[in-house]
């Protein structure tokens, strides 16, 4: 699944934005490009668990 997170800018976003989802899925593969503010997520979690866990950590998704 692909998500535009748009306040998610630097390096610090994205320890913070895996951090969340892996509280979700341990196991998830995780891309994120802050330059694009985009996410690419691979994971065994539902996008609805996903987003309520991005959302919950302060970096709320967009579908992309």
């Amino acid at each position: 699944m692909q998500f535009h997170i748009e306040n998610m800018t630097c390096g610090g976003c994205v320890r913070s934005v895996t951090k969340a989802i892996q509280t979700v899925d341990p196991d998830a593969q995780i891309q994120a490009d802050p330059p694009t503010r985009t996410l690419v997520v691979q994971t065994k979690a539902t996008q609805e668990q996903i987003v309520a866990a991005l959302n919950d950590a302060g970096f709320p998704p967009q579908t992309a």
